[in-house]
């Protein structure tokens, strides 16, 4: 397994396992700004998560692409990277 491949996924089971810890603090009714921190945790992990698959994406699809010398994929990929900037900035 590549090393990008397996830090993306120990973060997602993290992040999997925060949720848990979450939903088990919601139902036995902890106090709320413990629940919040513990959220906000997630939230981090995924944005950061987030991040290191987007730098993946761009060191091999993209990369590959541009070898390729394919300039309508690169237009296609360059659209769909601002695309998932600007949804990432309207969260």
């Amino acid at each position: 397994m590549k090393k990008k491949t397996q830090k993306v996924l120990i973060s997602l089971k993290k992040a999997r396992t925060l949720m848990d810890k979450v939903i088990k603090m919601v139902e036995e009714d902890k106090y709320c700004i413990d629940i919040i921190q513990q959220n906000l945790a997630i939230i981090w992990l995924l944005k950061s998560t987030n991040l290191n698959l987007l730098e993946w994406h761009l060191g091999c699809c993209f990369v590959d692409a541009a070898k390729a010398n394919d300039v309508q994929k690169i237009d296609e990929m360059t659209q769909e990277i601002l695309t998932i900037v600007k949804t990432a900035q309207n969260k």
